[in-house]
């Protein structure tokens, strides 16, 4: 397992599949990135920054990483994948801002208690789930207030 802090080790350790330059470019530029991110906005700062990785490969590698465990996704309101790099295996639930996209882990044991007990009852077997929790951020509330009072 991973350690929990990605500067501890360099990205390539991180790399699912082929460890390729451009794998690992995706993956250091998706940790560098600390919160949610598209694909796309995320080939564009690649590009911006003049790294030569194809939009498909961003795509590939987001879902290699995802499906591995080392990235959570939420979808933001007009249905758009997001992606954050996840430091540990551990399976999270995030509330996401639908005015900034800032994404905040929640504590959600009930969640998973309820998924595992549905689980076990139906007779089901690796069970997956999907909860997506929006709303607006105390910093963008206070903004639309503040505009408000204008």
């Amino acid at each position: 397992m991973a350690p929990d802090d990605p500067s501890d080790e360099p990205a390539e350790a991180y790399v699912i599949g082929r460890r390729t330059p451009q794998r690992t470019t995706v993956l250091t530029a998706l940790i560098r990135s600390g919160d949610f991110v598209s694909a796309q906005a995320l080939h564009i700062h690649l590009a911006a920054a003049g790294e030569r990785v194809g939009l498909s490969t961003v795509y590939r590698t987001l879902a290699a990483l995802a499906e591995a465990g080392r990235a959570d996704v939420v979808r933001e309101p007009g249905g758009e994948r997001l992606f954050r790099y996840r430091p540990s295996r551990e399976h999270r639930h995030y509330l996401l801002c639908r005015s900034c996209g800032q994404g905040v882990p929640v504590d959600a044991g009930l969640v998973e208690a309820w998924a595992a007990a549905t689980a076990d009852s139906s007779g089901y077997a690796e069970v997956h789930h999907t909860v997506e929790l929006t709303g607006v951020c105390p910093d963008c509330l206070a903004k639309r207030r503040a505009e408000k009072e204008k």
